[in-house]
Protein backbone atom coordinates (compact mmCIF):
# COMPACT_ATOMS: atom_id res chain seq x y z
CA UNK A 1 0.00 0.00 0.00
CA UNK A 2 1.37 3.82 -0.93
CA UNK A 3 2.77 5.43 1.97
CA UNK A 4 0.53 7.91 3.00
CA UNK A 5 1.27 11.55 5.21
CA UNK A 6 -0.92 13.54 7.44
CA UNK A 7 -0.82 17.19 7.71
CA UNK A 8 -3.23 20.68 7.77
CA UNK A 9 -3.47 22.52 4.25
CA UNK A 10 -4.94 25.26 3.12
CA UNK A 11 -7.56 24.81 0.09
CA UNK A 12 -7.23 28.39 -0.81
CA UNK A 13 -6.44 31.70 -0.56
CA UNK A 14 -6.95 33.35 3.02
CA UNK A 15 -9.00 29.77 4.51
CA UNK A 16 -8.60 27.89 7.26
CA UNK A 17 -6.51 24.90 7.12
CA UNK A 18 -8.00 21.48 6.92
CA UNK A 19 -6.66 17.93 7.67
CA UNK A 20 -5.16 16.73 4.58
CA UNK A 21 -3.36 13.45 3.35
CA UNK A 22 -1.38 13.03 0.61
CA UNK A 23 0.61 10.46 -1.04
CA UNK A 24 4.16 11.45 -1.23
CA UNK A 25 5.73 9.43 -4.14
CA UNK A 26 9.22 7.78 -4.41
CA UNK A 27 11.48 8.91 -2.04
CA UNK A 28 14.17 10.30 -4.35
CA UNK A 29 17.88 8.72 -3.65
CA UNK A 30 19.08 12.01 -2.26
CA UNK A 31 16.03 13.16 -0.22
CA UNK A 32 15.74 11.84 3.45
CA UNK A 33 12.27 11.59 4.72
CA UNK A 34 11.78 13.39 8.34
CA UNK A 35 9.00 12.39 10.94
CA UNK A 36 8.09 15.61 12.41
CA UNK A 37 8.19 16.00 15.90
CA UNK A 38 7.95 20.27 15.55
CA UNK A 39 7.60 23.31 13.15
CA UNK A 40 7.76 26.69 13.92
CA UNK A 41 4.78 29.17 12.28
CA UNK A 42 6.55 32.05 10.45
CA UNK A 43 4.80 35.25 8.75
CA UNK A 44 6.15 33.67 5.33
CA UNK A 45 3.76 30.78 5.99
CA UNK A 46 0.98 33.64 6.59
CA UNK A 47 1.99 35.28 2.83
CA UNK A 48 1.91 31.69 1.12
CA UNK A 49 -1.51 30.75 2.74
CA UNK A 50 -3.08 34.23 1.69
CA UNK A 51 -0.80 33.89 -1.38
CA UNK A 52 0.76 37.27 -0.67
CA UNK A 53 3.62 36.80 -3.51
CA UNK A 54 1.36 35.06 -6.01
CA UNK A 55 3.49 31.75 -5.93
CA UNK A 56 1.22 29.67 -3.79
CA UNK A 57 -0.29 26.37 -5.15
CA UNK A 58 -2.99 24.31 -3.53
CA UNK A 59 -3.76 22.56 -1.60
CA UNK A 60 -1.10 23.80 0.13
CA UNK A 61 0.89 22.10 3.57
CA UNK A 62 2.57 25.16 5.28
CA UNK A 63 5.66 25.04 7.52
CA UNK A 64 9.65 25.36 7.00
CA UNK A 65 10.33 25.15 10.61
CA UNK A 66 10.81 21.43 11.04
CA UNK A 67 12.61 19.74 13.95
CA UNK A 68 12.28 16.29 13.56
CA UNK A 69 14.22 12.54 13.25
CA UNK A 70 15.50 10.91 9.69
CA UNK A 71 13.11 7.39 9.23
CA UNK A 72 14.48 6.83 5.94
CA UNK A 73 17.22 8.11 3.60
CA UNK A 74 17.61 7.59 -0.15
CA UNK A 75 21.12 5.75 -1.08
CA UNK A 76 22.79 8.68 -2.18
CA UNK A 77 22.27 10.78 0.93
CA UNK A 78 25.50 11.33 2.67
CA UNK A 79 26.52 12.64 6.41
CA UNK A 80 23.03 11.37 7.27
CA UNK A 81 21.72 8.20 8.59
CA UNK A 82 18.40 7.20 10.10
CA UNK A 83 17.70 8.34 13.55
CA UNK A 84 19.37 11.85 12.95
CA UNK A 85 17.24 14.93 14.57
CA UNK A 86 18.03 17.14 12.04
CA UNK A 87 16.46 20.63 11.40
CA UNK A 88 14.56 21.91 8.08
CA UNK A 89 14.26 25.15 6.68
CA UNK A 90 12.87 27.79 4.16
CA UNK A 91 15.01 25.51 1.33
CA UNK A 92 14.83 21.69 0.95
CA UNK A 93 16.59 20.85 -2.39
CA UNK A 94 19.51 22.91 -4.56
CA UNK A 95 21.10 21.43 -7.75
CA UNK A 96 24.62 21.01 -6.21
CA UNK A 97 26.41 21.77 -9.98
CA UNK A 98 25.86 25.54 -10.24
CA UNK A 99 28.65 27.97 -9.34
CA UNK A 100 26.55 28.98 -6.34
CA UNK A 101 26.49 25.64 -5.35
CA UNK A 102 30.02 24.66 -6.01
CA UNK A 103 31.23 28.09 -3.87
CA UNK A 104 29.09 26.44 -0.99
CA UNK A 105 26.38 29.03 -1.72
CA UNK A 106 23.33 27.23 -1.88
CA UNK A 107 20.99 29.49 -0.70
CA UNK A 108 21.80 31.48 -4.20
CA UNK A 109 21.36 28.25 -6.15
CA UNK A 110 18.99 30.12 -9.30
CA UNK A 111 17.19 26.25 -9.25
CA UNK A 112 16.58 25.91 -5.66
CA UNK A 113 13.52 24.18 -4.00
CA UNK A 114 11.60 25.80 -1.53
CA UNK A 115 10.28 23.34 1.41
CA UNK A 116 6.56 24.89 0.80
CA UNK A 117 6.37 26.48 -2.49
CA UNK A 118 5.62 23.61 -5.24
CA UNK A 119 6.03 20.78 -2.74
CA UNK A 120 4.59 19.96 0.81
CA UNK A 121 5.80 21.25 4.53
CA UNK A 122 5.81 20.79 8.14
CA UNK A 123 2.46 21.24 8.90
CA UNK A 124 2.83 17.54 8.69
CA UNK A 125 3.76 14.32 10.38
CA UNK A 126 6.15 13.89 7.99
CA UNK A 127 8.23 15.88 5.49
CA UNK A 128 10.56 15.02 2.79
CA UNK A 129 13.93 17.23 1.83
CA UNK A 130 17.28 16.91 -0.14
CA UNK A 131 20.12 16.07 2.45
CA UNK A 132 22.19 18.89 2.36
CA UNK A 133 19.22 21.15 3.72
CA UNK A 134 18.63 18.33 6.73
CA UNK A 135 21.17 20.07 9.28
CA UNK A 136 21.87 17.95 12.61
CA UNK A 137 20.75 19.44 15.89
CA UNK A 138 23.62 20.07 18.18
CA UNK A 139 22.44 17.33 21.24
CA UNK A 140 22.90 20.88 23.62
CA UNK A 141 20.24 22.98 21.67
CA UNK A 142 16.64 22.17 23.22
CA UNK A 143 14.71 20.64 20.20
CA UNK A 144 11.34 22.03 21.57
CA UNK A 145 12.49 25.86 20.91
CA UNK A 146 15.11 25.12 17.80
CA UNK A 147 12.59 24.94 15.06
CA UNK A 148 12.50 28.98 14.64
CA UNK A 149 16.40 29.03 14.05
CA UNK A 150 16.07 27.89 10.75
CA UNK A 151 14.30 30.27 9.32
CA UNK A 152 14.40 33.33 11.49
CA UNK A 153 17.17 32.60 13.01
CA UNK A 154 19.57 31.74 9.86
CA UNK A 155 17.85 34.60 7.96
CA UNK A 156 19.09 37.55 10.53
CA UNK A 157 22.41 35.57 11.36
CA UNK A 158 23.85 34.53 7.84
CA UNK A 159 24.44 38.28 7.09
CA UNK A 160 26.27 38.72 9.98
CA UNK A 161 29.10 36.17 8.58
CA UNK A 162 28.51 36.98 5.10
CA UNK A 163 29.02 40.58 5.63
CA UNK A 164 32.01 40.80 8.46
CA UNK A 165 30.68 41.94 11.09
CA UNK A 166 33.68 42.86 13.90
CA UNK A 167 32.98 42.61 17.23
CA UNK A 168 34.38 46.16 17.12
CA UNK A 169 31.09 47.06 15.25
CA UNK A 170 28.41 49.60 16.33
CA UNK A 171 25.31 47.87 14.91
CA UNK A 172 21.54 48.57 14.73
CA UNK A 173 18.80 45.92 14.58
CA UNK A 174 15.20 47.51 13.53
CA UNK A 175 12.21 45.43 14.73
CA UNK A 176 12.03 43.86 17.58
CA UNK A 177 9.48 40.93 16.26
CA UNK A 178 10.22 37.13 15.51
CA UNK A 179 13.73 37.38 13.56
CA UNK A 180 14.58 41.12 15.87
CA UNK A 181 14.63 39.36 19.07
CA UNK A 182 17.35 36.73 17.94
CA UNK A 183 19.45 39.10 15.70
CA UNK A 184 20.01 41.07 19.22
CA UNK A 185 20.96 38.18 21.05
CA UNK A 186 23.31 37.24 18.39
CA UNK A 187 24.93 40.32 17.84
CA UNK A 188 25.60 40.99 21.22
CA UNK A 189 27.58 37.73 21.89
CA UNK A 190 29.39 38.47 18.50
CA UNK A 191 30.83 41.48 20.92
CA UNK A 192 29.14 44.61 18.61
CA UNK A 193 27.28 47.31 20.48
CA UNK A 194 23.98 46.99 19.37
CA UNK A 195 20.89 49.39 19.58
CA UNK A 196 17.85 48.29 18.78
CA UNK A 197 15.07 50.47 17.04
CA UNK A 198 11.66 49.51 18.51
CA UNK A 199 8.10 51.59 17.55
CA UNK A 200 6.67 49.97 21.01
CA UNK A 201 8.07 51.42 24.17
CA UNK A 202 6.86 48.00 25.89
CA UNK A 203 9.50 46.26 24.21
CA UNK A 204 12.36 48.69 25.49
CA UNK A 205 12.71 46.33 28.67
CA UNK A 206 12.77 42.67 26.93
CA UNK A 207 14.75 44.59 23.75
CA UNK A 208 18.04 45.01 26.49
CA UNK A 209 17.09 41.77 28.13
CA UNK A 210 17.75 39.86 24.83
CA UNK A 211 21.20 42.19 24.48
CA UNK A 212 20.33 46.17 23.36
CA UNK A 213 23.09 48.28 25.07
CA UNK A 214 20.70 51.17 23.54
CA UNK A 215 16.94 51.44 22.56
CA UNK A 216 15.69 54.27 20.70
CA UNK A 217 12.10 54.46 18.84
CA UNK A 218 11.93 53.85 14.98
CA UNK A 219 9.94 57.07 14.57
CA UNK A 220 11.86 59.55 16.61
CA UNK A 221 13.81 62.01 14.15
CA UNK A 222 15.09 64.08 16.59
CA UNK A 223 16.33 60.95 18.52
CA UNK A 224 17.66 59.59 14.96
CA UNK A 225 19.06 62.75 13.82
CA UNK A 226 21.21 62.44 16.61
CA UNK A 227 22.57 59.51 15.79
CA UNK A 228 24.11 60.33 11.95
CA UNK A 229 27.41 58.67 11.28
CA UNK A 230 27.21 56.38 14.28
CA UNK A 231 26.40 53.14 13.06
CA UNK A 232 28.86 50.54 10.59
CA UNK A 233 25.85 47.66 10.33
CA UNK A 234 22.26 48.01 10.43
CA UNK A 235 19.56 45.29 10.17
CA UNK A 236 16.41 45.64 9.15
CA UNK A 237 14.06 43.01 10.63
CA UNK A 238 10.55 45.34 9.93
CA UNK A 239 8.08 45.15 7.32
CA UNK A 240 7.09 48.73 7.14
CA UNK A 241 8.25 51.72 5.71
CA UNK A 242 9.81 53.94 7.72
CA UNK A 243 12.01 57.56 7.07
CA UNK A 244 15.35 55.57 5.54
CA UNK A 245 17.24 58.63 4.45
CA UNK A 246 17.67 58.88 8.41
CA UNK A 247 18.81 55.73 9.10
CA UNK A 248 21.58 55.78 5.65
CA UNK A 249 22.29 58.68 7.18
CA UNK A 250 22.79 57.25 10.89
CA UNK A 251 25.65 54.76 8.67
CA UNK A 252 29.22 55.47 9.19
CA UNK A 253 31.84 55.20 6.59
CA UNK A 254 31.53 52.40 5.08
CA UNK A 255 28.30 51.70 6.61
CA UNK A 256 25.57 49.35 5.59
CA UNK A 257 21.52 49.13 5.83
CA UNK A 258 20.73 45.49 5.40
CA UNK A 259 17.23 44.01 4.55
CA UNK A 260 16.19 40.72 5.10
CA UNK A 261 12.43 41.99 6.31
CA UNK A 262 10.35 41.55 3.32
CA UNK A 263 9.20 45.80 3.11
CA UNK A 264 6.83 45.94 -0.14
CA UNK A 265 7.19 49.43 -0.69
CA UNK A 266 10.34 50.17 -3.04
CA UNK A 267 13.35 51.70 -0.57
CA UNK A 268 13.75 55.90 -2.28
CA UNK A 269 17.64 56.43 -2.24
CA UNK A 270 19.78 59.10 -3.33
CA UNK A 271 22.82 58.09 -5.06
CA UNK A 272 25.16 61.27 -3.16
CA UNK A 273 23.83 59.81 0.49
CA UNK A 274 25.46 56.42 -0.37
CA UNK A 275 28.48 57.97 -2.82
CA UNK A 276 30.14 60.49 -0.74
CA UNK A 277 30.92 57.84 2.59
CA UNK A 278 30.96 54.64 0.31
CA UNK A 279 27.35 53.56 1.98
CA UNK A 280 25.86 50.19 0.97
CA UNK A 281 22.23 49.02 0.95
CA UNK A 282 21.74 45.54 0.76
CA UNK A 283 19.55 42.56 1.34
CA UNK A 284 19.82 38.65 1.39
CA UNK A 285 17.86 35.44 1.59
CA UNK A 286 18.35 32.73 4.24
CA UNK A 287 22.04 31.11 4.86
CA UNK A 288 23.71 28.46 3.07
CA UNK A 289 23.93 24.72 5.00
CA UNK A 290 27.05 25.52 6.38
CA UNK A 291 26.31 28.63 7.72
CA UNK A 292 23.18 27.11 9.20
CA UNK A 293 25.58 24.58 11.14
CA UNK A 294 27.76 27.27 11.97
CA UNK A 295 25.02 29.27 13.60
CA UNK A 296 24.07 25.98 15.64
CA UNK A 297 27.43 26.01 16.87
CA UNK A 298 26.85 29.27 18.27
CA UNK A 299 23.63 29.01 19.83
CA UNK A 300 24.75 25.96 21.90
CA UNK A 301 27.93 28.28 23.01
CA UNK A 302 25.89 30.78 23.77
CA UNK A 303 23.36 29.24 25.14
CA UNK A 304 21.22 31.44 22.69
CA UNK A 305 17.02 30.38 21.84
CA UNK A 306 14.04 31.87 20.36
CA UNK A 307 11.19 33.12 22.49
CA UNK A 308 8.52 30.71 21.67
CA UNK A 309 4.89 29.91 22.26
CA UNK A 310 3.52 25.87 21.75
CA UNK A 311 0.61 25.05 20.48
CA UNK A 312 -1.00 21.66 19.60
CA UNK A 313 -0.39 20.90 15.80
CA UNK A 314 -4.10 20.37 15.47
CA UNK A 315 -4.84 23.91 16.47
CA UNK A 316 -3.01 25.33 14.18
CA UNK A 317 -5.71 27.52 13.08
CA UNK A 318 -5.74 29.09 16.56
CA UNK A 319 -2.14 29.44 16.10
CA UNK A 320 -2.21 31.14 13.21
CA UNK A 321 -4.89 33.78 14.15
CA UNK A 322 -2.39 34.35 17.33
CA UNK A 323 0.24 35.26 15.07
CA UNK A 324 -2.23 37.23 12.51
CA UNK A 325 -3.31 39.56 15.61
CA UNK A 326 0.34 40.19 16.44
CA UNK A 327 0.22 38.60 19.94
CA UNK A 328 2.84 36.26 19.47
CA UNK A 329 6.14 36.54 21.66
CA UNK A 330 7.98 36.29 19.04
CA UNK A 331 8.19 32.46 17.36
CA UNK A 332 4.87 30.20 17.76
CA UNK A 333 5.53 26.02 17.92
CA UNK A 334 3.38 23.69 16.55
CA UNK A 335 4.12 20.05 18.52
CA UNK A 336 3.61 16.51 16.99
Amino acid sequence: MAEKFHGWAATKAKQALTEFEFHPGELHPEQVQIKVESCGICHSDLSMIDNDWGNAGYPLVPGHEVIGTIEKAGDQVKGLAVGDRVGLGWFAGSCLSCQPCLSGNHNLCASAEQTIVGRHGGFADRVRADWEWAIKLPETLDPASAGPLFCGGITVFAPITDFGVKPTHRVGVIGIGGLGHMALQFLNKWGCEVTAFTSSESKADEARKLGAHHVVATRDKAALAKLAGSFDFILVTANVTLDWDLFIAALAPDGRLHFVGAVLEPVPVSAFSLIGARKSISGSPLGSPATVAKMLDFCARHQIAPVTETFAMNDVNAALDHLRAGKARHRIILKN
